[in-house]
């Protein structure tokens, strides 16, 4: 699925502030929603203004056998990746169009999801470093660990106003970084200022109605303006999303923390 900042810290780093005694779970980026799946909360809301990958979610979630099927109607070669993208605006079966989402984000380069402005996926062919077709085994799981999650597709903003307190939000929006040129092409449209100051809102409610949340964005003056008024810390993380830059090895990230003074006392301070 998507993977703006494709990281090695996720799994590990922002589990830990998943705790039990959490109502639900809530991403309103889902993108690859790695975090979801590892942490398999009893409760979730996955939501994002891809449709396309939230469609891929919804059949997954339905019959991932069905899913398994029609990848298996795929060879892995160049010349069927260009065939499968040329051909994915017009495929209209709703599990037609996830199987071909689902071969066309492990066969293209670096995992990376991109669309031109016409909503069209432009990203080249991955070669042998392209990753693997996931199996039933895994697409069995994925839709075991979905059954509890109401996957819809929209905007951020709307998702965020119907966290509630008890809540946990994981917030890992597309990076729009003016120092630097980090990826921001995600889906149609760019994730720039107005979407920033729609956040920074968002984050603001979130706090008045005590609902706890995770941030992470990359080190940036946007970083700092998200940021603002909350527990912050730092962390280097690998970005395999970065063939634009001289150094893929690591980068600075951002991760802001609300905890809610409800749920402090009962689990303590980190």
């Amino acid at each position: 699925m998507r993977h703006t900042t494709s990281t090695d810290v996720v799994p590990t780093a922002f589990s830990e502030y998943w705790r039990p005694d959490y109502k639900r779970y809530i991403e309103p980026f889902a993108g690859s929603a790695c975090l979801f799946f590892r942490l398999s909360p009893p409760s979730a809301v996955l939501s994002d203004v891809n449709e396309s990958l939230i469609n891929a979610l919804l059949c997954v979630k339905r019959d991932p056998e069905y899913v398994w099927k029609l990848l298996c109607g795929y060879s892995k070669s160049e010349s069927e990746y260009y065939k499968v993208r040329r051909s994915l605006l017009n495929l209209k079966g709703d599990f037609e169009r996830a199987a071909a989402f689902v071969y066309l984000n492990r066969f293209c380069f670096n995992g990376l999801y991109r669309t031109n402005r016409a909503g069209e996926f432009n990203v080249p062919y991955g070669g042998d470093k392209a990753g693997l077709l996931p199996n039933l085994e895994t697409l069995l799981g994925c839709s075991r660990a979905l059954a509890v999650a109401d996957v819809v597709c929209c905007d951020f903003e709307e998702t965020l106003s119907n966290a509630e307190a008890g809540d946990f939000v994981y917030i890992d929006p597309p990076f729009s970084v003016r120092s630097r040129r980090v990826f921001k092409e995600y889906d149609a449209s760019l994730f720039g200022l107005k979407a920033i100051l729609r956040l920074k809102k968002s984050l603001y409610d979130l706090e008045k109605r005590g609902v706890s949340f995770v941030l992470s964005y990359a080190a940036s003056p946007e970083a700092e303006f998200l940021s603002s008024g909350l527990s912050v810390t730092h962390v280097d993380v690998r970005r395999t999303i970065a063939s634009f830059a001289r150094n893929r090895t690591s980068a600075r990230e951002v991760i802001a923390t609300y905890r809610a003074p409800d749920m402090n006392a009962h689990i303590g301070q980190n």
